[in-house]
């Protein structure tokens, strides 16, 4: 029953007005979003991901103003850098991201904004399983970031949160955790983030599981089963059955959605982004977008909907400089954060060949300048078997030296044989094993159908022999050339994976995606 409470709000997580990017939970397919052409009463969003809740709502607007909104989920980091890039002129008529308080810190994002206006808010918060709430003997209304990290150092506490290098809810959390625990009274400095870093150490210690989106991070708790709590917007986690919602006493940061006009569009764009606005801001709209999504309203006379704890907490201030923001993200994906260990099984059968090869061989490369100090980086090409496993790790001595040879092994790969998909991701869990304190994944990139080795049945009966730690590496396969959608859907949700599409987009786009889940 519990299962299919969540199957239902991972449901209506996924629903995206007329977009071109799905988040389907565990085994959906991820699309590089890919915008249409302009079209008269249609506005092309570029917006969070977690909007895709805002469907039923957007159709009411479409009603009441004749402007069909298109959102193309993207994470809050990766539209900041398209837009301060030039990347969605002329593609996009407006953003909806979470918070554009990223945005202001990037003077050439901030100068492409003609004007925002907020639409409802939602803090960030913790949502905590039932039973461990009262094991720990918490009351909600007082607990605090300090309670958090140490219910984590007793080895009391696991929980999940998103990505903060591309995810807005994830970078909040980050901010937040960090201001409480500096006992920072003002907007973050780096001496702040400084002094907290043994204490964020301590608590990023509790972090389970990682992720892109938050669709998929719910999904990936529910199969886990023993993780205690997810960090995330309480927007997010009011709609996931048993658990225990918490905004800690000593602060957090709010996510206000702002709706947000572009100085490279037409004024006829922006007037139908500014009636747009209104109808959402009307007391109409305001409690339909509430009691359908647990967004707070921000419009006063609107209460928020029944559930949603109305106590007030302290409002933390967003860091005041990039240099800072940078500077905390930098610190956790290369010291506060568990390492990550990727196997990246790699199709270089016959019918790679040419211009696929040359694809793979570029993306990898890009790739490398992605990587994390401490990650440990795994290329396993194969064809009729494997070929090779060549490991390799960014030691923060010398990172240099380990993305030297990942590109050297990437440029000597070489096309030939069958595709023996199975047999090779069989030998990916292989080299993983278990006893690991780490982020483990598969990414599965083939271009083509399984026709050598083990089939589909053998690797379902291998999976299912696999220990229960094993089991929890999910498998992230890229939908290439001539792939089998089905097969590798199967793969994706076996594992507790998810597909990506490379024919939509890029080969390089998807691995890049995949990133936040690594």
């Amino acid at each position: 029953m519990r299962r299919r409470a969540v199957a239902a709000c991972l449901a209506a997580l996924g629903l995206l007005t007329a977009c071109t990017t799905r988040d389907d939970g565990i085994s959906g397919l991820s699309t590089p979003g890919v915008p249409g052409p302009a079209e008269p009463g249609t506005l092309r969003v570029l917006s969070s991901s977690e909007l895709g809740d805002m469907a039923p709502v957007l159709a009411q607007v479409e009603k009441d103003t004749g402007v069909k909104v298109k959102l193309n989920p993207i994470g809050t980091l990766d539209a900041v850098r398209m837009l301060a890039e030039g990347k969605t002129d002329g593609q996009y008529d407006a953003l909806w991201l979470s918070s554009n308080d990223y945005l202001r810190l990037r003077p050439e994002a901030a100068r492409k904004v003609v004007s925002e206006t907020p639409v409802m808010s939602s803090p960030v918060a913790i949502g905590v399983r039932s039973a461990t709430v009262k094991a720990l003997g918490w009351r909600p209304a007082d607990v605090t970031w300090s309670q958090v990290e140490q219910a984590v150092q007793d080895g009391r506490l696991t929980y999940g949160m998103t990505d903060p290098a591309r995810s807005n809810s994830g970078f909040s959390t980050l901010v937040s955790v960090a201001s409480a625990l500096s006992g920072a009274q003002s907007a973050l400095t780096d001496a702040d983030v400084t002094k907290a870093t043994p204490r964020l150490k301590e608590f990023f210690k509790g972090q389970k599981l990682t992720s892109g989106s938050s669709g998929w991070l719910a999904a990936a708790y529910d199969r886990r089963g023993d993780v205690d709590a997810l960090l995330n917007y309480e927007s997010v986690l009011m709609g996931i059955p048993g658990l225990t919602v918490i905004r800690p006493r000593d602060g957090v940061i709010t996510a206000d959605y702002p709706l947000t006009s572009l100085r490279s569009t037409s004024a006829r764009t922006r007037e139908d982004v500014r009636r747009v606005t209104e109808d959402l801001r009307t007391e109409r709209i305001q409690r339909q977008i509430t009691a359908r999504t647990h967004r707070r309203p921000v419009v006063a006379s609107v209460p928020p909907a029944g559930g949603l704890d109305t106590t007030r907490r302290r409002e933390l201030p967003f860091p005041g400089t990039r240099s800072v923001a940078d500077g905390l993200l930098d610190s956790y994906e290369n010291e506060l954060r568990r390492p990550s260990r990727t196997v990246y099984v790699l199709d270089t059968s016959g019918s790679m060949e040419g211009d696929r090869l040359d694809r793979l061989k570029t993306a990898l490369t890009d790739l490398t300048g992605d990587f994390r100090e401490r990650e440990e980086v795994t290329l396993m090409p194969f064809g009729s078997q494997v070929k090779s496993v060549r490991t390799h790790v960014v030691e923060p001595a010398d990172p240099r030296a380990g993305l030297a040879a990942i590109r050297e092994d990437t440029s000597a790969l070489s096309a030939d044989g069958d595709t023996a998909i199975y047999t090779s991701l069989e030998k990916a869990y292989g080299h993983l094993g278990t006893g690991r304190d780490a982020f483990t994944s598969i990414v599965l990139m083939t271009d083509g159908e399984n026709t050598a080795g083990a089939k589909a049945r053998d690797f379902d009966a291998f999976y299912a022999r696999l220990g229960r730690e094993a089991r929890d590496t999910p498998v992230f396969p890229i939908l290439f050339g001539d792939s089998d959608r089905s097969e590798l859907a199967h793969i994706a949700d076996l594992t507790g994976g998810r597909l990506f599409d490379a024919r939509q987009g890029s080969l390089d786009g998807a691995f890049e995606e995949i990133r936040g889940y690594q």
